[in-house]
């Protein structure tokens, strides 16, 4: 198919979004710029304690401040506690999250009563005339002490102390190994830090009595729905959740937040329109945090290179309150097997609780952790062998598909040994060995790092809604359960329809983010926008189609087989063009009863639920070349190489766009970001002054490829990519830094490679 300005938009072609044109003008709102007649301003008072009980909440000075309409606590309204996390791994009901603390608070940040203003100054200067009475408790906020007998319990009614989950261990996996290699490895916190902080405005519905509208940045207002009306007491028909234009989520913004639920119920509770918007310290503070493993691993192996088994020993740190958090861990041993084929594994996991920000999904969601574990394990067998990393990943990978994992993971497809040898012809690897030695036989000050990742991850999951409707304009129609927030849906969704139906690329409208206009939908999250919901959209349209061309032979008074797509045209006769009817004409007909064929519903409109069989598993490969000054611990990162494959693309362009985003947040990961909190939890990494994150400036052009290997899980072959980069870079970036200095003795070094990190390990060594 071919826009307006003869550029290919169907399948396959590089289409630039159409979203980011009102994005960047300004026309498209954000949470923050809608402006509700008469809202009033919601300021939350935090916890300033780690843990403490509360003896007392004193809100009467607060309350006759300038401009309070009222101050609220847990016991000014009726919000039932977030639900523990469920299967396929649950936390106990006592580890539930109140959504305003009322008894006792468990991190710093942890809203407990919340003041409401004619203006946000006024908001924010009563909310300092909150007087709340504290009695300290101790504090743990390391999730190793948290373990240790006698440790501060966050809930000590709870029935297995800070324990919030655990994952039964496997068989013995080390038996018999010529070569062991073992390691404790630190899968440092980290925090999404997307461009727009937490916000929501909540209103009263002026259209349907008793019933409320909520606007907020989310990865899926139905979920976001289901969620505040189980805390409120609600039925689904009484709350519409709109998702504007979101400034990123990372996963992020897959929870629905406990200030998000208060700002409806204040809604309901003072029958007014209420806005919330967070500073960035509280988003530090508050937003859920990524990552935050310790794991030790053995791996055993042949002196030949083969590995025999995996070990390994994960604790993941959930934060105060489990949740979601404790899917993460799961994930991991899920995927531990990375792309090699390992006939045993024994994977162990523990969730703790601690009196940190809670943990919950970030870019990758326990996939990256598993890459770090044993792509890192992998080479530290490398080296203890004395073989080429490059090598014993050849001699391990998997290679027939499709490969079911002792983990249990089904691989659909792939191609591991192509996208290796890409990339290390790409990069010319032999030369940078050749650099490499000649930097340490001269002894430089600056040591070159050749570091890879070889890599598999989990992509798609559950069902999604999509629909396609053919108006009698000829504009068609097309929504979406699931919910972009920098995804590109519009376009994606609008190059499926678009070469399906061969209407104009612009033709196409794409409505998702809203429950009153969409009926269902799981959100964005997991990578399976394309291949889940995309597959929904493109099996509506075809239904549609196939409706269109009955239509059209019963008008035309040919055989249905007879029917083509005259792209820009409509249906007609093959070879016969200017026999085709226009779309609007055959939406027009169709809502004629004289004129549609015996047995035909009205309308050109066609619904579709997809639901993946399985999950996909895309794969790649990362190089990557750090320099190390030896002397003072510094460290660049000088070329990144990557051949990336997730399956059939519809848009390279978009591909190229998540595949970079991707890398800039692994290589963060391995070199820059950490949140930190001292030993009375307070976060110390907090705000952009201290929390290390890159600009571009920090980063190498990357060379990026692609190898397509479709899965066979959907008929778009898709599988998805907007995790890859960010799992990929961190091992190849990590084994890089670590590389440069092994021949000084450094073995391994915890992420982020800080200078001073660098410099104690090459002082160590």
């Amino acid at each position: 198919m071919t826009g307006s300005n003869g550029s290919s938009t169907g399948r396959g072609a590089a289409v630039r979004r159409v979203e980011d044109p009102p994005l960047l003008r300004g026309t498209r709102p954000y949470t923050d710029d809608l402006r509700e007649p008469g809202a009033l301003y919601a300021v939350f008072v935090r916890s300033g304690f780690a843990h403490a009980t509360i003896t007392s909440i004193d809100v009467s000075e607060a309350a006759s401040a300038p401009g309070v309409v009222g101050v609220y606590t847990a016991a000014d309204l009726e919000m039932q506690p977030q639900p523990p996390a469920g299967p396929p791994v649950a936390t106990p009901g006592e580890m539930r999250r109140p959504i305003l603390a009322s008894e006792r608070v468990r991190f710093i940040g942890e809203p407990v009563a919340v003041v409401v203003a004619e203006t946000r100054a006024q908001a924010v200067d009563a909310s300092e005339l909150v007087y709340v009475d504290y009695d300290a408790l101790d504090v743990v906020v390391d999730m190793e002490k948290a373990l240790e007998p006698g440790a501060p319990l966050l809930f000590e009614d709870a029935p297995n102390g800070n324990v919030a989950a655990q994952g039964p261990a496997g068989e013995d996996a080390l038996g018999d190994a010529q070569v062991i290699v073992s390691a404790r490895l630190v899968n440092q916190r980290l925090a999404a830090v997307p461009m727009e902080p937490g916000a929501g405005v909540a209103a009263p519905d002026p259209d349907t009595p008793g019933a409320f509208i909520l606007w907020t940045p989310s990865q899926g207002p139905h979920a976001y729905q289901s969620a505040v009306c189980e805390s409120l007491g609600l039925e689904k028909e009484q709350l519409r959740v709109v998702t504007p234009a979101t400034g990123g989520g990372f996963g992020a913004r897959i929870a629905c937040y406990p200030e998000t639920i208060t700002l409806v119920a204040l809604a309901r509770e003072l029958n007014r329109a209420v806005r919330y918007i967070e500073t960035r310290s509280e988003t530090m503070l508050a937003m859920q945090h990524g990552r935050a493993q310790v794991q030790r691993f053995d791996l055993a192996g042949t002196r030949e290179g083969k590995v025999t088994g995996l070990k390994a020993r994960v604790i993941a740190d959930c934060g105060a309150y489990p949740a979601d958090a404790s899917l993460m861990p799961m994930l991991t041993g899920l995927m531990s097997c990375g792309v090699y084929d390992i006939p045993k594994v024994d994977f162990q996991f523990t969730c703790v609780v601690t009196n940190t920000t809670p943990i919950g999904a970030y870019r990758g969601a326990g996939r990256p952790e598993a890459t770090a574990l044993i792509e890192r394990a992998i080479d530290m067998f490398a080296d203890e062998i004395g073989m080429d990393p490059a090598e014993v990943r050849r001699i391990n990978f998997i290679r027939d598909f499709p490969h079911q994992t002792v983990t249990g993971a089904n691989y659909d497809s792939g191609e591991y040994e192509a996208a290796l040898n890409r990339v290390l012809e790409t990069a010319g690897y032999q030369q940078l060995l050749d650099q490499q030695r000649e930097r340490r036989e001269n002894g430089s000050p600056l040591q070159l790092g050749i570091g890879l990742c070889s890599y598999v991850e989990w992509t798609g999951f559950g069902s999604e809604l999509g629909t396609c409707e053919v108006g009698e304009d000829g504009i068609v129609t097309v929504r979406s359960g699931a919910s972009a927030h920098g995804q590109g849906h519009e376009t994606a969704y609008a190059q499926l329809v678009s070469g399906t139906l061969g209407v104009p690329f612009e033709d196409v409208r794409v409505i998702q983010s809203d429950t009153a206009k969409v009926a269902r939908g799981m959100g964005t999250a997991g990578s399976r926008s394309l291949q889940v919901g995309g597959t929904a959209v493109l099996n509506a349209s075809n239904e549609v189609l196939e409706k269109g061309r009955r239509l059209a032979a019963h008008l035309l008074e040919a055989d249905v087989g007879d029917i083509a797509v005259f792209p820009g045209e409509g249906l007609g006769v093959t070879g016969a063009p200017g026999s085709a009817l226009s779309w609007a004409q055959l939406a027009a007909a169709a809502s004629d009863d004289g004129r549609r064929p015996d047995g035909m519903m009205p309308g050109l409109t066609a619904e579709n639920d997809f639901e993946t069989p399985d999950a996909t598993y895309p794969f790649g490969t990362h190089l990557a070349v750090v320099e190390v000054d030896v002397e003072t611990g510094s460290t660049k990162l000088i070329r990144h190489v990557t051949v990336d494959d997730a399956g059939t693309m519809l848009n390279p362009l978009m591909v190229e766009g998540q595949v970079h985003g991707g890398i800039a947040q692994g290589v963060a990961q391995a070199l820059y970001e950490e949140i930190a909190f001292d030993e009375d939890g307070n976060n110390v990494t907090g705000s952009l002054a201290s929390y290390a994150m890159p600009s571009a400036g920090d980063l190498p052009m990357y060379e990026t490829e692609r190898t397509q290997t479709p899965t066979p899980r959907n008929p778009l072959g898709a599988k998805g990519i907007g995790e890859a980069g960010a799992i990929g870079a961190t091992p190849a970036v990590w084994n890089a830094v670590v590389d440069a200095l092994s021949h000084l003795g450094v073995r391994n070094i915890d992420m982020p490679a800080t200078p001073q990190r660098v410099w104690e390990a090459i002082s160590a060594a």
